[in-house]
Formats: C-alpha cells, sequence, structure tokens
C-alpha cells in the first residue's frame, strides 16, 4: 500500500516545528502577559456538545466518530440524516476551542474564579474543502474571558491581536463590527426574522461580491426591498453616520454605542497595525451577540488569520445562564504560511543541532562522550555520531543535519585532551581544548 494522509491534512518536519513552535512560544506570550491561564480540552467531545452551536453550515463540517461496534447495519434503514449521525457517531472532533470552553466552563464553575481568563492551543477539524489557507486539521490559538459584560476586555483582546502580529512583523488590519449593528440593519431593512439568513451571505462578501451576496439573499427568501436597504446601509463607513440610519432600532444604536466604547478605550494605548470598523464584517458564526473581530494579513492574499467576538449566553446552552463571554483565536496554520511566504521566520538557530561529534574508534568514541557531556553540560546543543563507522558516512550525516561545526577525535586528539574543530561553512579547522568549544560558540558553563 503507498502511504498517504488524508486530504487537509499535513505532516511536519523537525525544521517546520521550529518554526510553528516560535508562533506557538510568541502568542502564548503575550497571553501570560495579559494575565491568561492555560487550559486543554479533549479531542472528542459529545455530538450533542457540537451540534447546534455553528449554525447549519458550521453543522455540516463537523467530523463524527463512529460509535464502538457494526452500528451501521443496525441503521441502514434510517433516512432522517441527523436521527442516523446520532445513532452510529455519539461523538465529534471539535470545530473550534470555544464551545468545548464553554462546557468547560459550567463543568468546572466551582473551581474557577471569574472572571475567568484562558488561553488554549490546541488542533481543531473540519470537514471543509482543502484550499490554500484552508485545512481539515488545524491549531487555533484561543484566549477568552468570561463571567464578565465590560468592554474594556474588547479593547484589550483587540490589542492583544495588535502585539502578537508586531512581534511576529506580520502587517495586518484588525476589523471589528458588532452583530447588534447587524441586527439594526435586519430590523430597519424590515427583516428581523431573516437576521441569521442576512448575515451568512454577507459574511461572503470578500468571496463572492456585492452581486453574489444579493443573489444568496434572495435564494434565503429576502425581497428586493430589504436587499436594497441593506445594500445601502452596508455602504456606511463611519460609526456616527450610523446613529441617524438606526433611528427606529433600539438593538442598532447599541451595537454603535458599545463599538464607541471600545474605541475609547483604545484611544489610550498605542497600536502598529491598522484598526478599522468593517459594517460588513459578519463572522459567520451563530453564537456571535456583540462586538465581533477578523484579522487580514495585508502583504499577502489569503484568508483571514484570526477572528472572534462577544457571546452573551453560550453557557446557557449547557445549564449556566447570563456569563458572558469573549474571545479571539489566532489561525496558526495560515499565520505560518503567511509567515513563510514573506520570509519573516527569524534566523536564530538557538534550537539546532550545533555540534557533532566523529570518531574512527572504539576508544575515540569513548572520549568524544565525556567531552559531549561537557559541552551538553554548557547548554550547547551536541551529539555524537552513534557508533564509529567510516568518516565519510559521519560527515555525510553532518551535511544533512547542516550542522556548523564538527568536533573530530582520534589518537592525536586523545593525547593532547583537545578536539579538532572543523567549521563546515569555510572548511577550516582548528585545534581547541573542550572550555575553547565552549567559548567559541558563545556559551559559558557558568551559567
Amino acid at each position: 500500500m503507498k502511504p498517504s494522509i488524508p486530504k487537509g491534512t499535513r505532516d511536519f518536519t523537525p525544521e517546520q516545528i521550529v518554526k510553528r513552535n516560535y508562533i506557538f512560544d510568541t502568542i502564548k506570550s503575550v497571553f501570560v502577559k495579559y494575565g491568561f491561564q492555560p487550559i486543554e480540552t479533549p479531542t472528542m467531545e459529545k455530538l450533542s456538545t457540537l451540534t447546534g452551536k455553528y449554525g447549519d453550515e458550521g453543522d455540516q463540517l463537523l467530523f463524527k466518530v463512529l460509535n464502538s461496534g457494526d452500528f451501521l447495519r443496525k441503521a441502514k434503514d434510517m433516512d432522517d440524516y441527523k436521527k442516523l449521525s446520532f445513532q452510529i457517531a455519539e461523538k465529534g472532533l471539535r470545530y473550534d476551542l470555544t464551545v468545548p470552553f464553554a462546557r468547560y466552563v459550567v463543568m468546572h464553575q466551582n473551581d474557577i474564579a471569574f472572571p475567568f481568563k484562558r488561553y488554549q492551543i490546541q488542533p481543531v477539524w473540519r470537514a471543509d474543502r482543502p484550499q490554500r489557507g484552508r485545512y481539515r486539521e488545524f491549531y487555533q490559538c484561543d484566549v477568552d474571558i468570561v463571567g464578565s459584560d465590560s468592554l474594556m476586555f474588547e479593547a484589550e483582546l483587540i490589542k492583544i491581536y495588535d502585539e502578537v502580529f508586531a512581534k511576529l512583523k506580520i502587517n495586518t488590519t484588525i476589523k471589528i463590527n458588532n452583530r447588534k449593528i447587524l441586527e439594526g440593519i435586519a430590523e430597519t431593512a424590515g427583516i428581523p426574522d431573516k437576521m441569521i439568513d442576512m448575515t451568512v451571505a454577507i459574511d461572503k462578501l470578500d468571496k463572492v461580491g456585492i452581486e453574489g451576496v444579493r443573489k444568496e439573499m434572495r435564494e434565503r427568501d429576502i425581497n428586493d426591498d430589504a436587499i436594497a436597504t441593506i445594500e445601502k446601509i452596508l455602504a456606511v463607513d463611519k460609526l456616527t453616520d450610523l446613529k441617524a440610519v438606526f433611528e427606529n432600532s433600539e438593538i442598532g444604536r447599541k451595537g454603535v454605542e458599545e463599538l464607541e466604547e471600545v474605541f475609547y478605550f483604545l484611544k489610550y494605548s498605542d497600536q502598529t497595525n491598522d484598526i478599522v470598523f468593517d459594517i460588513t464584517l459578519a463572522r459567520g458564526l451563530s453564537y456571535y451577540t456583540g462586538c465581533i473581530f477578523e484579522v487580514a494579513a495585508n502583504d499577502i492574499k489569503m484568508g483571514s488569520i484570526g477572528g472572534g467576538g462577544r457571546y452573551d449566553d453560550l453557557t446557557g446552552m449547557f445549564g449556566l445562564k447570563d456569563v458572558s463571554g469573549v474571545g479571539v483565536s489566532f489561525g496558526a496554520e495560515r499565520i505560518y504560511d503567511v509567515m513563510e511566504e514573506l520570509e519573516l521566520f527569524p534566523k536564530d538557530d538557538s534550537h539546532n543541532l550545533k555540534l557533532l561529534f566523529v570518531t574512527f574508534d572504539q576508544e575515540s568514541f569513548m572520549f568524544a562522550y565525556k567531552a559531549l557531556m561537557q559541552v551538553r553540560q554548557a547548554g550547547i546543543n551536541a551529539e555524537l555520531y552513534p557508533e564509529p563507522v567510516k568518516m565519510k558516512k559521519q560527515m555525510k550525516y553532518a551535511n544533512a543535519r547542516n550542522v556548523p561545526y564538527v568536533a573530530i577525535v582520534g589518537s592525536h586528539e586523545m593525547e593532547n585532551s583537545v578536539l579538532a574543530i572543523k567549521d563546515m561553512s569555510t572548511g577550516n579547522q582548528s585545534t581547541l581544548t573542550v572550555r575553547q568549544v565552549i567559548d567559541r560558540l558563545g556559551f559559558d558553563t557558568s551559567q
């Protein structure tokens, strides 16, 4: 059988893992700076926990895990898809980290202090069509606060985005809107009952254009008069101008007021990246109720590399009412692709192998082993080729590992308690003591 992996997944080489960990460590450092605590949740959740939280389109992208045993045989005559799903699959791979987090809060409500600020870095799965920047298995880096209505946290999350992307040297535009504004648009257009249909259509504006949005709204039974009103409001790009538009919509005015307060908080901090109000920003997930966010990379064509928003009662689905939350997510895989294409990863090689010992026989091998222990103790990333085979084979391994220095140990080196150090970039060779090797590579045993 020819080995392969499922579509929409990837293997990562050691070099790629180092780069990805750089992203994770950078994001984590900012999370910790802002007082967030780490948690983890299971890869699988009960299907009942996941279903109904992401809208109809999101539910269709859930990976379902078959129950143990041949349940398909028992269910072969059932036609109802949803009933069939729960008959044969009680569990599903998590679609995001927010819904499992809401479930976690409810289950651990007596053990945590509110407001609870948590971060979580784990993989998620979506049965989406694989394409550039979109995978079926990918990591999310989430940060959320539950148990507070304060709009200070919306501003804090924007600042977290700003600081992380500044550290990663990615030029971004951080877009912000409010679902209450979208509700106000639907109310003003006379279709409050079609708000979700309108939102799903608007959310695709950057992909299909206004014609595509208009076509989808018609397909969702939104009338032409309402569509015309919606398009007119979407053309407004200033918050202050929306107040007159929402003269008869209290929910719309509330959304404007919330955004004004968030921008007021942001006045007290400097921003590196652009932060803009975007009335067309919708975010497809149905659990958002207040401010919503999305981040786009400016220097490369790529889907959003971050997004999130306020959810007023997500925990209510699990029995804990009136607990508001707000959070954002970083799309680690897309961030990786952006940094790779723009060559933004630092050249720092602190995670790479610095020194390889090669030997001629068993006696020199043991001498090298003792020296290996000393240089590792000094903090140098070092390795000893596991057997004294032909030198050509050992040097071939050194080249494959891109190791900058090779320590050659033979009878002369043992007699004089030195190492023959070869600089692999220049080919130059020098004779040094172990202490001199440590000094040359910039480490100190006293550290």
